[in-house]
């Protein structure tokens, strides 16, 4: 059994409704159903009223609410107290960040702002976007770093989470050159000769990003799917080997597009680009109505404000 499961069940709960509680945990719909059932099967009876709507809990179920919010509060309280064990971990400020950030965007910026800001002690944790936007929701960060895109926002409440911008971030597609230096597999491709298409996995948020380029396109891409991940550095390397083009967050192919063994694989006077730019964001949770944040978790946040460039 995972906590993740009580604090879904205890959203329900307050919720009623399924949609809305899979929204509030960031996960979609059949995963949240799926997780409700997990529980359910781990306690061996229903704890939903499947008959009625709104939703309402069994008998069962009311009483394993009951239980799971003294369950939650008292992990949340020893979690407090295993923290104010080290008088060190105060000092260091957890940041929670997707894949791609952590390595693209992040040893960059962490290195600047030591230069900028003074000593800094941190913990990167990476993590997929859904469980890396939990780790915020849930306290398990000090700062989660993410991309934002107005097609794509990150559903975060406004009223407990405030926001900066770090700066801005362009994906667009790339490919391995050829002896000339121009692309081995330049956009749009054809019908007869669709381009080695090199994808993230349908879930990663970027494959939502590089779907919004395609579709925007004025002129039709015809790419062939052949090989797919999660990550944007994975890709990358598959390109730099030559296998296919790949949509690529600029921060990735810096040193690459210098020494040249990438170039932009459709023409700068493509319309639109072919590329989608998206920013680069920092949340954490507002300290209204919680405990203190970090001497030095505070003090970097009111830096970042400083420096957020203008909108």
């Amino acid at each position: 059994m995972e906590t993740k499961w009580l604090e879904d069940f205890v959203s329900l709960a307050e919720t009623r409704s399924f949609s809305r509680s899979a929204q509030l945990r960031h996960v979609t719909q059949p995963a949240f159903s799926r997780r409700i059932q997990a529980l359910e099967a781990w306690a061996g009876t229903d704890l939903v009223d499947r008959s009625a709507y709104p939703t309402r809990l069994t008998p069962a179920g009311e009483t394993l609410h009951a239980q799971a919010l003294e369950v939650l509060q008292a992990l949340q309280s020893t979690r407090a107290m295993l923290r104010g064990h080290s008088a060190a971990a105060h000092d260091v400020i957890d940041f929670a960040a997707p894949h791609t950030l952590a390595f693209t965007f992040f040893p960059a910026w962490i290195g600047s702002l030591r230069e900028r800001f003074g000593p800094i002690k941190s913990r990167l944790i990476a993590l997929n976007v859904h469980d890396a936007v939990l780790r915020l929701v849930e306290g398990g960060c000090d700062l989660l770093i993410a991309y934002h895109h107005s097609a794509q926002p990150l559903q975060l409440d406004p009223d407990r989470f405030e926001m900066v911008v770090l700066g801005r971030e362009s994906v667009a597609p790339y490919s391995r050159p050829d002896g000339h230096g121009q692309p081995l597999f330049r956009l749009p491709g054809s019908p007869a000769r669709p381009l080695p298409y090199l994808a993230y996995a349908p879930d990663a948020y970027l494959a939502r990003i590089t779907e919004l380029i395609l579709k925007q396109s004025p002129t039709p891409i015809h790419l062939d799917r052949v090989y797919e991940t999660d990550m944007a550095e994975g890709l990358k390397v598959m390109a730099l080997e030559g296998h296919g083009v790949a949509f690529l967050p600029a921060s990735a192919v810096r040193r690459e597009l210098r020494a040249k063994r990438l170039v932009p694989a459709a023409t700068a006077d493509e319309p639109g680009g072919m590329e989608a730019v998206m920013e680069i964001r920092a949340y954490r949770e507002r300290p209204v109505g919680r405990e203190a944040p970090k001497g030095a978790a505070q003090a970097l946040w009111a830096y970042l404000q400083s420096q957020a460039p203008t909108q």
